[in-house]
């Protein structure tokens, strides 16, 4: 009797000792993430930074933005914005729940989100090559956001509606900024319905009467620009097939290096 009721004990103990284990593996690996979080964190104004400088001081992007700066416009200020919208208005596309549904998958709030999320998820598995990649999203969408708001408050042109900010469109240059950062990271498999959905966000946009032509087509052209420009400077190099990533330790074990992965 006592035998059995001392293994019993003992079978208690080892579950007791198995479950903290375990509960201490856990939140140490949730250590581990949340430490590297707080170091991408402290980096990202001067991660941004160097994004933006990229994107911006380039000469090719500069002229590619200048032009469509200058076609958009001329759209504005000539016919192809209201023959546009006139056509819109006799051709309604999008039904209400459609136009409806398309307006919150091309919003900002909603790219930063997913963001946002695919970053949370990457790092609590540990999955190094996605956090770097959605935290590249996040940085794309934050250019994006800032030059869009900011030529928004300079140009204050209005709608077709009549509300003001028409130029660029926030949704057109958000969508096609997410579509160019997945062409970049993951190829054409990816990259075309990412690029199909931005342009059913850009057709929306038009279609509703919420922007004109010249609003899409420099919001589409900012949007690739920025998107293609912050994944190139962020993707990784490799060696032989392994992706070179940076490491971060912990508090108990505080180390900062590089790391090699690859997903099979």
């Amino acid at each position: 009797m006592n035998h059995s009721l001392g293994r019993l004990l003992w079978s208690d103990v080892a579950a007791v000792l198995l479950c903290v284990g375990v509960a201490t593996q856990a939140a140490t690996a949730d250590a581990v993430w949340i430490e590297s979080a707080k170091a991408d964190f402290r980096a990202f104004p001067a991660r941004l930074e160097r994004d933006a400088k990229a994107t911006f001081l380039d000469r090719d992007n500069a002229a590619i933005l200048l032009w469509a700066g200058l076609a958009s416009v001329a759209m504005n200020n000539g016919n192809a914005d209201d023959d546009v919208a006139r056509y819109f208005e006799r051709h309604d596309t999008f039904g209400k729940l459609d136009a409806e549904a398309l307006n919150v998958i091309g919003s900002p709030p909603t790219h930063f989100a997913a963001a946002a999320l695919w970053y949370g998820v990457s790092a609590n598995h540990r999955d190094e090559i996605n956090k770097q990649r959605a935290l590249t999203m996040f940085t794309a969408l934050t250019i994006n956001g800032v030059a869009t708001t900011a030529l928004k408050a300079v140009r204050q042109n209005d709608r077709p509606a009549g509300d003001a900010w028409a130029w660029p469109s926030g949704h057109t240059s958000s969508s096609f900024t997410v579509a160019s950062v997945l062409h970049e990271f993951y190829g054409l498999k990816v990259g075309i319905p990412a690029y199909v959905g931005a342009g059913l966000v850009a057709y929306r946009m038009m279609d509703v009467g919420d922007h004109w032509a010249s609003d899409v087509v420099f919001g589409a052209t900012l949007g690739l620009v920025v998107g293609h420009t912050v994944a190139r400077h962020h993707k990784a190099p490799g060696i032989a097939g392994f992706e070179v990533l940076p490491y971060y330790g912990n508090q108990r074990a505080p180390a900062l290096g590089v790391s090699l992965a690859r997903r099979f």
